[in-house]
């Protein structure tokens, strides 16, 4: 249950946690629509369009850096009548071509700034004026620069286990949790083989960007071990090798690390929290866990209070986007829909 004395920044009530025996999604529906987007520096954005094309357009922002939409399951909490739903495989990942790993001497164009771009793209190839952009975990990262780059092309924003990628979110993730995971930690720090004075972080990234294929696939499952270490603590949480094939889970390492390593490539490291007013004006839903070690709710809590149209709803017993937050965000989108 939320603590009853939370309240929104217009002052009404914070939004109610997922009632039990709730329906958590909508039924598995197909793609109506899909392809290869041709962008900049010779990659191309996997794209897909489901539900109804004359719907409500909505944009779903995946996690990772590096996830990939995988099992399409965010249709489900999209009314499929209602929505016309776009997704995309972010660059280097996924279905998009080529994929980080077959490209690593493109990586350093690999930014945040080159995904907006992508993002961009994607509308008007889409002939979309504007839309609800949602993302989960670094989708909510990538959301919300999106909206600060593009602010008259969002209407309204929903987003999930919510970040911003700052150094301080970084160096917690990284290095600050091992003070709950201690003998993780050390095996993770030792397994970095970083150097002297360079953060673990920077360490991963380098091994997984220029190492032979044998170095950055031990770099890879170690990474992936404490991934798996640092959301364990959620009642909801798999591991991240059940998550992705060996392919992709070198893919999803080099990705994290890569945009991590560079503070999300977002300048001073609080550059989406300093730059709030510029989303001030659009409706949204942050969505986090109590239990979220990986992200915790400060974050949202703080985006929340300089952002006069946003609601903030933190539910209490779960993690890093668990079913019920899930849930939390179909009941938003079902409001966005209708126009409340």
């Amino acid at each position: 249950m939320i603590d009853p004395e939370l309240t929104f920044a217009d002052g009404s009530s914070p939004c109610p946690c997922a009632t039990e025996g709730a329906s958590m999604s909508y039924p598995p529906i197909d793609p109506i629509d899909a392809g290869l987007l041709g962008v900049a520096d010779e990659n191309e954005i996997f794209w897909e369009v489901s539900g109804n094309r004359h719907g409500k357009p909505a944009l779903y922002l995946h996690g990772g850096p590096g996830s990939g939409l995988r099992s399409g399951s965010y249709r489900g909490h999209f009314a499929p009548q209602r929505y016309c739903m776009v997704a995309i495989d972010q660059r280097g990942c996924g279905r998009s071509r080529p994929l980080v790993t077959d490209a690593l001497s493109e990586l350093h164009r690999n930014t945040t700034q080159a995904l907006i771009e992508d993002i961009e793209a994607v509308r008007k190839h889409l002939q979309i004026e504007s839309w609800l952009v949602s993302g989960v975990s670094w989708g909510s990262t990538l959301a919300l620069a999106y909206a600060q780059a593009h602010p008259e092309r969002v209407c309204e924003l929903v987003l999930v286990a919510v970040t911003t990628t700052s150094r301080e979110e970084i160096d917690w993730i990284t290095e600050g949790v091992g003070r709950i995971f201690p003998e993780a930690w050390r095996r993770f720090e030792q397994a970095s083989g970083r150097r002297h004075g360079e953060r673990v972080v920077k360490a991963y990234a380098r091994r997984l960007a220029t190492g032979d294929i044998g170095d950055r696939l031990q770099a890879a499952r170690a990474w992936n071990d404490w991934e798996s270490t640092h959301i364990s603590l959620d009642p909801n949480w798999r591991p991240i090798d059940q998550q992705f094939d060996k392919a992709q889970g070198l893919a999803f390492a080099t990705l994290v690390t890569h945009y991590w390593s560079n503070d999300g490539f977002l300048r001073n490291g609080r550059e989406i929290l300093d730059r709030v007013s510029a989303i001030a004006h659009i409706p949204a839903v942050l969505i986090s866990g109590r239990r979220d070690i990986s992200g915790p709710v400060i974050t949202a809590w703080r985006l929340h209070q300089s952002w006069p149209a946003s609601r903030l709803c933190i539910v209490e017993s779960e993690g890093h986007g668990g079913p019920q937050s899930m849930e939390q965000m179909r009941i938003a989108l079902d409001s966005f829909a209708r126009g409340q």
